[in-house]
């Protein structure tokens, strides 16, 4: 009872936080009143820690932790709404909450229609606890950094073609854009790398059946990410070309961690 009451104060907290972020983004006013960008963060941050609260009350049972598919896609999207929140404090990114408020409402209405137990016995969760953490905080900052280049195409298509007016007005300038985008792909590259070291270190066999889809991708996604990195410090890449690795590199390791738990935890049980 009191778990459903908290998923139902988060999601219509998202919900909320979310439309007042849509309201400025795409509304024909761009400027909320002085008031109102503080208060959809402090509303998007209640909501946080009510999910928070979610999911330290289900991921985290007697018998170990549980990382079912949509238990990992809650804890997921609850970093990246937090990591969103608080970076808005002191850079203007807020407006990827737009996208990403409503998929934490969405991951914690499924986690609650659909529950999905993948229980890591207490020795596995302690062996695999710093791979896990490292795995889920590389994800989150990818994910939003695909939003982030997704937002990046369609200002840069839009100002092309020399139609700046609407949402585009909205979004910061493109130069600061496309700085904050390899800000986060250094720094969820960074994390990934660190992410398959403690999982070579940890893990018994990194290549056995049930996890030899999901260390192949994340390897491939590794070497995107370090082929997209490359080409920025060597030849400059930026706009579509930075883009596309982008969303490729997203692609790829949404298979990896997101795609192997479906097939294994849904589709074979």
């Amino acid at each position: 009872m009191q778990n459903s009451f908290l998923s139902f104060s988060a999601i219509t907290l998202y919900v909320i936080s979310g439309t007042l972020l849509a309201w400025r983004f795409f509304g024909q006013k761009q400027d909320l009143p002085v008031f109102a960008k503080p208060g959809l963060i402090i509303t998007g941050l209640v909501a946080t820690l009510l999910h928070g609260a979610i999911l330290y009350d289900t991921m985290l049972t007697d018998q170990g932790l549980n990382i079912g598919i949509f238990y990992a896609a809650s804890l997921i999207t609850w970093l990246m709404a937090l990591t969103i929140l608080l970076a808005s404090l002191t850079n203007p990114v807020e407006n990827l909450g737009v996208f990403l408020l409503p998929a934490a409402a969405l991951a914690i209405l499924l986690n609650q229609l659909f529950p999905v137990d993948h229980v890591l016995v207490l020795n596995q969760a302690r062996d695999l606890r710093l791979h896990i953490v490292l795995s889920v905080l590389a994800y989150s900052l990818i994910s939003i950094a695909a939003v982030h280049a997704i937002l990046l195409a369609i200002q840069e298509r839009h100002l092309r073609n020399r139609h700046p007016g609407g949402f585009i007005r909205a979004l910061p300038p493109l130069q600061t854009m496309e700085t904050l985008l390899f800000q986060m792909i250094g720094l969820g590259f960074f994390l990934h790398s660190l992410s398959l070291i403690t999982g070579i270190i940890n893990l018994e066999d990194m290549f056995a059946q049930h996890v030899a889809h999901h260390t192949v991708l994340s390897i491939v996604a590794w070497f995107v990410f370090a082929i997209l990195l490359w080409g920025r410090w060597r030849f400059g890449w930026r706009g579509m070309t930075a883009i596309r690795w982008t969303l490729g590199g997203f692609v790829t390791l949404g298979l990896a961690y997101i795609g192997s738990k479906w097939v294994l935890e849904v589709l074979l049980k």
